[in-house]
């Protein structure tokens, strides 16, 4: 889906910092020259596979390869770095379960503030163990990140540390704006910026920092963000005029899954983005595998949002287009569960199920019609036990590999000449 969003004419075309909510330019100028102490400068790297796809050159952002794995420690070091010598003393609290936690605690390592770290129960075990090894006091609390953050609010309040929100305050946004004066320095042929939107702390950050920049520079720049089909508050919230909540349905792309926006992000969305899209689960999955198979990147569904709605045409350019990649923390079992996904949103992996008589030889001449097909298989299962089956029957379901749409269609064809009637399995 595409939304086109009534943009202010003053946060691109007037004085910079004029008419924006939040942190001016020289606040991000500012937090550029705070996070270089830590945060690395990520690569740009330009994908002809997409470029031909959007008929444009098209920039990729690699923020998945910034320390901690996201861009998230650029905003929890600004944060932290503001704090007050006595805010310091008592610490530093905040709830996750992924890439906030690990900013936090990477940050809070450096600056040699004790951080605690409140994560839900399920956490997956690379995120808990990537944020203990910064160094952070991880708690296991609650089921649901609902329950996380209650926990978190509590120590706070018992214990005087400092909250540190994943996107809903100034020096965050500031902090995350300086991967858009990044941007621009390193492509500052641009026309358009396309960003992943959870609770809005990123797209906040780069829309209002490169937009005002652009406008000191005497140019504009275009803005577009990007949410999950499944988790898009945003949609919604701009069409209502205020931050409102949806419900999110399980999603993939976890990292960007929130059911309101953030107050400050709010505002400065509404202000400067110029359109927001949504993608599916299978436009994700395939964005992630074009990824790994093309850029040789390793990217989280959630920063490879970008990447899908380019892919699926949401997103179009009449100019130069970066797209930011903003983390590359996917669970191993996770990734191999979407790869799968993605193969079979690709028609590049196919499943079957079909009833075949209980004699000998079935299984060889199955075998024989899917080796003349160029279809290789990868998973068999046998079995004389299922629903409807008659006594005398078996089924066999098998998983192959295909090399697309029409080799897809062409393995079914085979198999149906031959008297037998496939059933495609859903992944």
């Amino acid at each position: 889906m595409n939304h086109a969003l009534d943009t202010t004419p003053t946060a691109t075309t007037g004085t910079a910092g004029a008419a924006l909510p939040g942190p001016t330019l020289a606040d991000f100028e500012h937090a550029q020259r705070t996070v270089a102490a830590i945060a690395r400068r990520t690569p740009m790297e330009t994908s002809r596979y997409l470029g031909a796809i959007a008929g444009v050159p098209v920039h990729l952002k690699c923020e998945n390869l910034q320390r901690t794995g996201s861009y998230k420690l650029r905003g929890a070091f600004n944060r932290l770095s503001a704090l007050t010598a006595d805010e310091r003393a008592r610490g530093v609290v905040a709830a996750s379960a992924g890439n906030h936690a690990q900013g936090v605690a990477y940050a809070a390592r450096e600056l040699g503030i004790r951080a605690t770290i409140f994560m839900p129960v399920g956490v997956a075990l690379p995120k808990l163990e990537a944020t203990r090894a910064y160094g952070a006091d991880v708690v296991l609390r609650g089921d649901s990140i609902g329950e996380t953050l209650e926990a978190a609010a509590r120590f706070a309040t018992e214990t005087g540390a400092t909250v540190i929100p994943p996107f809903d305050h100034p020096d965050v946004v500031a902090g995350q704006g300086t991967l858009g004066l990044e941007i621009l320095e390193q492509a500052p042929d641009a026309t358009t910026i396309v960003v992943p939107i959870g609770g809005g702390g990123l797209a906040s950050g780069i829309a209002s920092a490169a937009k005002q920049k652009a406008a000191a520079l005497g140019r504009t720049v275009r803005v577009v963000g990007v949410q999950a089909e499944n988790a898009s508050p945003y949609v919604p919230s701009l069409a209502a005029g205020e931050p409102t909540a949806v419900p999110v349905v399980p999603t993939i792309a976890d990292g960007i899954a929130v059911y309101r926006p953030g107050e400050l992000n709010f505002e400065i969305i509404r202000d400067t983005i110029d359109e927001i899209v949504t993608v599916s689960e299978d436009d994700i999955a395939r964005a992630l595998l074009v990824l790994l198979e093309r850029a040789k990147l390793v990217v989280e569904p959630a920063g490879a949002v970008g990447v899908a709605a380019l892919m699926t045409g949401r997103v179009r350019s009449d100019g130069p287009l970066v797209v930011v990649l903003s983390g590359g923390n996917i669970d191993p079992l996770l990734m191999q569960r979407v790869i799968a996904h993605g193969l079979a949103a690709s028609d590049r992996y196919l499943t079957l199920r079909i009833g075949l008589p209980d004699r000998p030889g079935q299984l060889a001449r199955i075998s024989e019609l899917l080796a003349a097909a160029n279809a290789n298989v990868v998973e068999v299962l046998h079995t004389r036990h299922g629903a409807g089956m008659q006594i005398s029957e078996v089924a066999l379901q098998l998983s192959v590999e295909t090399r697309g749409p029409a080799h897809r269609e062409e393995v079914v064809a085979v198999l149906r000449r031959a008297g037998y009637e496939p059933e495609i399995v859903a992944e």
